[in-house]
């Protein structure tokens, strides 16, 4: 994991400065007045630095942001209480990794949805997706589950009934393009693009490498009844914290709805 060498440390005023984040510490985060909380940088970062430069000493909170640059590392650093939340991730990923690892996690509200795309550099229609194309996809299993029912719906392949988000390539009982599928981390899949015929990237990475979901992709997830939200994630029995309490309370402001909206102009779409 490749953590961004500059925390982002808030209080009244927002100040920079070098997340140590070491297993070796004898004291959690949560021994602070300052709540200390992992992102991904967009729009997850972006989302929470507004919340600190306009809205947070209002309510007397102090926030520390540390970001992360893949989905592994900040679930591990809340359970080794290096953070005191986290906020990167939807439902179905944490349910994951909880199976997965044992955490005792509790998610809160949901925040925003980031809409999972379908990009090309060659192609401009998803009706043109070369037979044999290669297609990129997410490696995380709820990820590319959720990936190959945006390609369902969207005619490139059928899956088997009721297999939902959990479906998986074994899944998979039509393919008239005869697509070959490649399985890569999340955060490679933008670069992904100059080797493949399409890939479906998840919204903060494309964001973050300057893709426009609203405009740019071939296909879209729809937002409505989306189980995809993104949320802010605690050890369970901190939920009740009242520095979490005050983010969530600002998380579902009017005016961090307002910024979502403005800002990423339908490609983040509020989920309150």
């Amino acid at each position: 994991m490749r953590r961004s060498l500059a925390a982002v440390v808030t209080s009244a005023a927002l100040l920079l400065g070098l997340a140590a984040c070491g297993g070796n510490d004898s004291e959690s985060a949560s021994s602070s007045d300052t709540l200390k909380v992992g992102v991904s940088p967009v729009p997850h970062g972006e989302i929470l630095k507004y919340v600190a430069d306009n809205l947070a000493a209002k309510e007397g909170l102090k926030l520390e942001i540390v970001e992360f640059n893949d989905y592994v590392q900040p679930n591990v650093a809340l359970q080794e209480k290096q953070l005191d939340a986290n906020y990167f991730q939807h439902i179905p990923y944490l349910d994951e990794e909880v199976a997965s690892k044992g955490y005792k996690f509790t998610a809160l509200k949901p925040v925003h949805i980031e809409p999972l795309g379908v990009y090309s550099k060659t192609v401009k229609s998803i009706n043109d997706v070369p037979a044999g194309g290669v297609v990129g996809l997410p490696n995380d299993p709820s990820n590319s589950g959720r990936a190959l029912n945006l390609l369902a719906a969207n005619g490139l392949l059928t899956l088997k009934d009721g297999v939902g988000v959990k479906g998986t390539e074994k899944d998979i009982t039509g393919n008239p393009k005869n697509l070959k599928f490649k399985s890569l981390e999340a955060a490679q899949l933008p670069r992904s693009l100059e080797d493949t015929a399409i890939s479906v990237i998840n919204g903060n990475y494309a964001i973050e490498t300057g893709l426009k979901p609203a405009t740019d992709s071939l296909a879209l997830e729809k937002g409505e009844n989306n189980p995809y939200a993104n949320l802010v994630v605690v050890r369970t029995g901190d939920e009740g914290d009242e520095r979490v309490v005050k983010l969530e309370k600002l998380l579902h402001s009017p005016e961090v709805k307002k910024f979502v909206e403005d800002k990423y102009q339908g490609s983040v779409l509020p989920a309150f």
